[in-house]
Formats: C-alpha cells, sequence, structure tokens
C-alpha cells in the first residue's frame, strides 16, 4: 500500500460525524475527503447546523411581561371574587338608602352638616354618602380584601407556586399592594357614581354652596367631589397595608381579616381617648375627615396634606414589614 492511500482509510475513523456512524468501510468513508474538511464532510455538517437551528429553545418572556402579566392576574383575582361584587355593591346602596330614607322623610329632617343639605341640594348625597361610609362601610370592605391578599393563595396552597414564579416575590408583594389600591379607589367611585345618581333622581340639583360661604357651579361641585372621592381612598391605603402585612403572617383569611379590623378597632378606640390625645395626631384615622376642606374656597391643604403624609407613614412599614416577611421566609401553601 502505497503512502497517499493512507490518508484516506484512516481519515473517517478519526473525523467522523459520530463514533456510533458507519464503518470506515463504508460508502461514507470511501466518498469522504481527507480530514482537512472537503465537500461530504462539510454536507454532514451543514445538515447538523440546520437540526440544530430547529430545535433552538424557545425565547422566554421577559420580566417586564412577566411583571405586567402578574398585575393583570392580581386585579383579576380581586374583582374575579363573588364576594367583591357584593361589597360594591353594598356601598352602592349606601347613598340610595340614605336617599330614600331623606326623602320619605321630608325636607324638615332637622339634620345637619352635610345631611342636612341634602333635600336641598342632591349633589351633599354624593358627599354624605363618602362620609358616612368611612367610619365603618369602607374599612371593612378593605379589611376583607386585604386580609385574603396574601392568607387567602396560601390556604388554598397557590403561594408557594406564586413564589416561585419568574416574577419574584418583590413584584408579587407590589402587585398585592397595586390590587389593594385599585380597589380601594373602585369602593370611593362606586360610592360617588351612585351618590350622584340617587340625587340627580331623588332631588334637585344646582350649583353648591361651599362650607366657606361661596357659590360654585355644579360642575365645579362635582369636580371637588371627586377629589374628595380619591382622597378617601387615599385615606385607606395605611388600612390596606397593616391588612396585607397581617396577611403575611397566616394561612387563615380570616384570621387576617379579623386581625385587621381589631387593629382598626383599636386605633379608633386609642382615639377617643382625650386623656392620650398627644398621640392622636399620630393615629390612623386622626386626619380622615380632612376631606371636607376641599368644599371651601380656596381649599384647606394643611389637614389634608398632613393626612396624606400620616397615611403613607403607615403604609410605607407595613408594606416593608410584610416585604421582610413574604422575602425571609417560606410560605407553606
Amino acid at each position: 500500500m502505497s503512502p497517499s492511500e493512507i490518508p484516506e482509510a484512516t481519515a473517517p475513523t478519526v473525523t467522523g460525524p459520530s463514533a456510533s456512524g458507519p464503518s470506515a468501510s463504508g460508502p461514507a468513508a470511501s466518498s469522504g475527503p481527507s480530514a482537512s474538511g472537503g465537500p461530504a464532510s462539510s454536507g454532514v455538517v451543514g445538515g447538523a447546523s440546520a437540526a440544530t437551528v430547529t430545535r433552538a429553545a424557545p425565547v422566554r418572556p421577559s420580566a417586564g411581561r412577566h411583571t405586567v402579566a402578574l398585575f393583570a392576574s392580581e386585579l383579576h383575582l380581586v374583582f374575579g371574587r363573588a364576594r367583591t361584587w357584593v361589597t360594591l355593591a353594598v356601598l352602592a346602596g349606601v347613598p340610595v338608602l340614605v336617599g330614600v330614607a331623606i326623602r320619605l322623610s321630608g325636607s324638615e329632617g332637622g339634620a345637619e352638616g352635610f345631611i342636612g343639605q341634602i333635600a336641598g341640594n342632591g349633589f351633599f348625597l354624593i358627599v354624605a354618602s363618602l362620609g358616612l361610609s368611612l367610619p365603618f362601610f369602607l374599612p371593612t370592605a378593605v379589611t376583607v380584601v386585604a386580609g385574603e391578599s396574601l392568607a387567602g393563595e396560601a390556604s388554598l396552597g397557590t403561594l408557594r407556586n406564586m413564589l416561585t414564579a419568574p416574577a419574584g416575590r418583590s413584584r408579587l408583594l407590589a402587585a398585592k399592594m397595586v390590587a389593594l389600591a385599585v380597589f380601594c379607589l373602585s369602593a370611593t367611585m362606586v360610592i360617588w357614581v351612585s351618590g350622584l345618581i340617587a340625587g340627580v333622581a331623588l332631588f334637585p340639583v344646582g350649583d353648591v354652596v361651599l362650607l366657606s360661604g361661596t357659590t360654585v357651579s355644579l360642575a365645579d361641585g362635582l369636580l371637588r367631589a371627586f377629589g374628595i372621592a380619591i382622597l378617601v381612598a387615599l385615606s385607606l391605603l395605611g388600612l390596606a397595608g397593616i391588612g396585607l402585612f397581617v396577611s403575611s403572617l397566616t394561612s387563615t383569611p380570616l384570621a387576617a381579616m379579623a386581625a385587621t379590623f381589631g387593629a382598626f378597632i383599636v386605633l379608633g378606640i386609642l382615639g377617643a381617648i382625650p386623656q392620650i390625645d398627644v398621640i392622636h395626631p399620630w393615629l390612623l384615622m386622626y386626619g380622615w375627615t380632612s376631606f371636607a376642606d376641599l368644599l371651601r374656597d380656596p381649599p384647606y391643604w394643611d389637614a389634608i396634606v398632613r393626612n396624606l403624609w400620616i397615611q403613607a407613614a403607615y403604609l410605607a412599614v407595613f408594606y416593608a414589614a410584610a416585604w421582610a416577611r413574604l422575602t425571609s421566609r417560606d410560605i407553606n401553601g
């Protein structure tokens, strides 16, 4: 055998496509080029490359898409529950109940404040309904939704899966808080819309006399009432933060709701004790009635801004506590 025949006989066994392929004496070996690469060898490699491109891994969604999907999922979870719509229906019934009661009692009801002005101008049914719902109905609604935010997931066994999702725990908690904020705004806007409809249907509506004695147009009054609804919603965020933290401590939704409402009651009791009035300005509900200052000309912003700062402080403290709880411990789902 001449030296020129040796490369053709040995090259396929050294550089063949796979060890399990055809033998060196097979057709591929006899027609294959030398180890330096030839047309036949490049054909095999090209086929393998094409197969590799065809079987390429799918592109994963970006973190931004996971975040958007998570926020949308939380909103669907909150507003997909039957109890949420029942709660909103109850809140919508507050202006109707107040309006019908005043209508049946006549305009000489002897009531004071916003309620006493409803018979003369249905506009005040909006403001009066928001004020009447703030001490009990709205906090109760927020307590129910906030207490179930994390504890409900844990009780169903879905929280563990959510904690291991690509979106991450911090974004999960943020989505929960945003959903609570949207619910707070939805609850106050339901009262606003229901109060407007009931007020127009049951009473005369016209220009609005503000608390300062200035008369403004109905459009101006409705804009101020819209601002009041937003302020009331923002005033509920501190309580929502407390509920979110309590919900991270347990896997029982009813326990979280009861504990959150209990904290609300305790804060209310502390605010009713005159001997400790030194701490009253720092309590959660101290500035809740400051929304009425929007019905002055010009509005009094001092109490409103202070109330918003108090709500922000409560929200920051309890949101941080919930974050520490959620990110440092495994919650059994």
